[in-house]
C-alpha cells in the first residue's frame, strides 16, 4: 500500500529537520520545500495528500501559498495544515478564511502535528454512512460523491467544509455546540479552538450563497441547520 505523501513548507531548518524525522517515523512519506515557489511546484508536481504550511516563509508567503493552492484545480482539494506563531490570531484566521483546513500554533509537540494530520486525512477520506444524496430548494449534497451542486452550479468546498455541513445536515432542527463540532468534524477538544468553527462556518455560508440562512447561528450556544 502507498504511504501517505506530505509536503512540508518550512523555512526553519530545525524546524523542517524535526517535522520530517517524525512524520517518516509515524509512516508518513515526506517531501519538503523551504519557499513559496518551490512549494507550489512540488504540490503540482507530487499531488501530496497533505500540507503542512509555514505562514513566514520567503519568496512568497504562506499567505499566497494557500491562495494559489486553492485557486488552482489541480491542487485545491488538498488540505492545508498552516503552522502559525503564538499568539498571532489575525494570522490563524486569515489562513483558515483562505481555506487552510486547521492549524498548528508554534511551539509544538510532533505529537500534535500527526494527531492534526490524521483527523484532517480522515475526514478528506471519510465516506457517508447513511444517504448518500441530500436535497433542499436549489441545494443538492452527493455525500458519497463530496459534491455540493448549488442552483446547478458545483461549488467547490474543502473536506473540513464538506464534514461540517454534512454534520449540520444530518443533525438538522439540533443546535450543535462548538465543542460537539469540534469532536465530530475536526476529531478533538483543545481549548480555545473554538473560533475555528465560526471561521469555517463563515465561510460555508459564503459559498452557500442565497442559501447561507440556512446554517443558523444560536447565540451563546452553536449552530443549527434549519430544514
Amino acid at each position: 500500500m502507498a504511504k501517505v505523501k506530505l509536503l512540508i513548507v518550512e523555512d526553519d531548518t530545525d524546524i523542517l529537520l524535526l517535522l520530517k524525522y517524525n512524520l517518516e517515523i509515524a509512516g508518513f512519506e515526506v517531501v519538503t520545500a523551504k519557499d513559496g515557489y518551490t512549494a507550489l511546484s512540488l504540490a503540482r508536481q507530487h499531488q501530496p495528500d497533505l500540507i503542512l504550511l509555514d505562514l513566514m516563509i520567503p519568496d512568497l508567503d504562506g499567505f499566497e501559498v494557500c491562495k494559489d493552492l486553492k485557486r488552482s484545480s489541480k491542487t485545491s482539494m488538498i488540505p492545508v495544515i498552516i503552522l502559525t506563531a503564538r499568539g498571532e490570531e489575525i494570522d490563524r484566521i486569515v489562513g483558515l478564511e483562505l481555506g487552510a483546513d486547521d492549524y498548528v500554533v508554534k511551539p509544538f509537540s510532533p505529537r500534535e502535528i500527526i494527531l492534526r494530520i490524521r483527523a484532517v486525512l480522515r475526514r478528506s477520506t471519510q465516506e457517508a454512512t447513511e444517504g448518500s444524496l441530500w436535497q433542499k430548494e436549489g441545494i443538492l449534497v452527493d455525500f458519497e460523491g463530496h459534491k455540493v451542486i448549488i442552483d446547478g452550479n458545483e461549488v467547490p468546498l474543502t473536506a473540513t467544509e464538506f464534514k461540517l455541513l454534512e454534520e449540520l445536515i444530518r443533525s438538522h432542527g439540533k443546535v450543535l455546540t462548538r465543542d460537539h463540532l469540534l469532536d465530530k468534524v475536526w476529531g478533538y477538544q483543545f481549548e480555545g479552538y473554538a473560533r475555528t468553527v465560526d471561521t469555517h462556518v463563515r465561510r460555508l455560508r459564503q459559498k452557500l450563497g442565497p442559501y447561507s440562512e440556512l446554517v443558523e447561528t444560536v447565540r451563546g450556544v452553536g449552530y443549527r441547520f434549519k430544514g
